[in-house]
């Protein structure tokens, strides 16, 4: 049965808050989010999405990626930790690297998989690999190459029904489902929900109008924030508002939502500031504490 959808808007926000927290609060209580990603390739793909994360309030972060860039890359955010692991000859993390993320699985509140990742073979045996190492509550954002490796383990992914976020754009949607762009476009709602149900996933379908959907609710459907928000690393900054704000307690739905909109309202503060295109993705978490509640 078709649902009615809702707009993601100000008045959504009101209704659904962020996780507040108050005196005594600590970073471990504020959340731990764990990103693994990266390749030769992309490097600094999961700057972005750990930045986010933070930016949008998390407490602890750790950065998983290939070797050769993993101590540029906690110069460069140094309020990571950041694993360093092996590459396969392709420059993707090797998959036997699974075994040096098992203690940080376990102690994460939301791991993130796939931000700077282009195989999804790859990605697909370190997902096989980390899933049991994870704690029983732990949410499981997955983007990009992990996406499509989705594809052929809807038996490994059963246990983590409601405990699963995945933000595709058009393209991975299709690489998932078999389907074309075009005919994705022509009704995003329906796909976003057959995916929805069949892994009992938030799907957060991007686009210029993105739509958010959960298994038996209501589809959430958000504007945009501009056409400036059309730039290289937009949806990783995307996939860490999300973790930042799950990481915090907020349930699946509710982060995806209040991702969106942080990501979507920050593009909007952005081409106010700086021109309606040209703003670079690192720039987006800069607006995200400007939208977070006191």
């Amino acid at each position: 049965m078709s649902r009615a959808s809702v707009r993601l808007d100000s008045a959504w926000i009101a209704a659904h808050p962020a996780p507040v927290h108050g005196d005594g609060t600590t970073k471990n209580s504020r959340g731990r989010v764990l990103v693994i990603g990266g390749s030769a390739m992309v490097p600094g793909a999961i700057r972005l999405t750990g930045e986010a994360a933070l930016r949008a309030g998390a407490g602890k972060l750790q950065m998983a990626t290939v070797a050769a860039a993993a101590i540029s890359l906690g110069v460069v955010v140094p309020e990571a930790g950041v694993i360093a692991l092996p590459a396969g000859d392709g420059g993707e993390i090797a998959p036997e690297a699974a075994a040096s993320l098992a203690k940080s699985c376990a102690g994460a509140d939301v791991v993130v998989l796939g931000p700077g990742m282009g195989d999804d073979d790859v990605a697909g045996r370190l997902l096989d690999a980390i899933l049991p190492e994870a704690g029983a509550e732990t949410l499981f954002l997955l983007d990009a190459a992990a996406i499509t490796a989705m594809a052929e383990r809807d038996m490994i992914l059963n246990p983590l029904r409601g405990r699963i976020v995945i933000t595709p754009h058009h393209g991975e949607m299709a690489s998932l489902t078999g389907m074309s762009p075009e005919e994705i476009a022509e009704d995003p709602e329906t796909v976003a929900r057959d995916i929805a149900d069949r892994f009992g996933a938030v799907v957060v379908l991007k686009h210029s109008r993105t739509v958010i959907v959960a298994p038996a609710q209501d589809p959430l459907i958000y504007g945009g924030g501009g056409i400036g928000m059309a730039t290289a690393g937009s949806g990783d900054v995307l996939a860490g508002a999300i973790a930042g704000i799950a990481s915090r307690g907020a349930e699946p739905c509710v982060a995806a939502g209040w991702g969106v909109w942080l990501h979507g309202q920050g593009g909007r503060r952005a081409a106010t500031a700086r021109g309606p295109i040209g703003f670079l993705a690192r720039e987006l978490p800069e607006e995200f504490p400007h939208l977070l509640p006191q």
